[in-house]
């Protein structure tokens, strides 16, 4: 596993690992980064265990979330991650997630490390569909999905119990075939 990279021409998309922690702990846990995200660490312990978990999982393992680290080439600088959920019941579908440093932002280094991984999804992993779910207010979220070709797809009013409080949820996906001729 530690062997797996995604290549882009400014990016490496490779497994957390250990050393990662002070930076993952260090975006994830502004508040204005975690504002969207299911999972915020609340210490560097809590960043260490969340890569420890992880170094266990294979790719593509059923009912499981893989979480790449989105680096820069050179510096090789962790500047955010990239999750894959594959659905425990699906195999030829998977649901993306990602987050990236406060600093890194706006660069289209999202957009960079969104489409890698959907080039793998696509033609290494063979997948027909791959979908995000994204909070309304996240539009700068929205706005990078529908960069990479992602089409909204559903607009769910209230349907998830979210850090306190019922919020409404947006699926974007996208089909293997689109991906192909976009």
């Amino acid at each position: 596993m530690a062997n797996l990279e995604i290549q882009t021409e400014r990016l490496i998309l490779s497994p957390l690992v250990r050393d990662d922690a002070a930076e993952l702990f260090g975006y994830r846990s502004d508040p204005e980064v975690c504002r969207y995200q299911t999972w915020a660490p609340g210490s560097l312990d809590d960043a260490r265990r969340f890569i420890d978990n992880l170094q266990s999982t294979p790719l593509d393992t059923p009912g499981t979330w893989f979480q790449f680290g989105i680096r820069l080439r050179a510096p090789r600088l962790l500047v955010g991650d990239i999750g894959v959920h594959f659905l425990p019941d699906e195999s030829y579908q998977a649901e993306i997630g990602f987050t990236l440093a406060p600093g890194h932002q706006g660069h289209g280094l999202g957009t960079e490390a969104v489409n890698g991984l959907l080039n793998h999804l696509f033609v290494s992993l063979r997948k027909h569909r791959v979908f995000a779910s994204v909070d309304p207010n996240n539009l700068r979220s929205i706005k990078l999905l529908k960069r990479v070709g992602m089409r909204q797809e559903a607009h769910f009013r209230e349907s998830l119990w979210f850090k306190g409080k019922w919020v409404d949820d947006i699926v974007f996906a996208i089909l293997e075939s689109d991906w192909k001729t976009r």
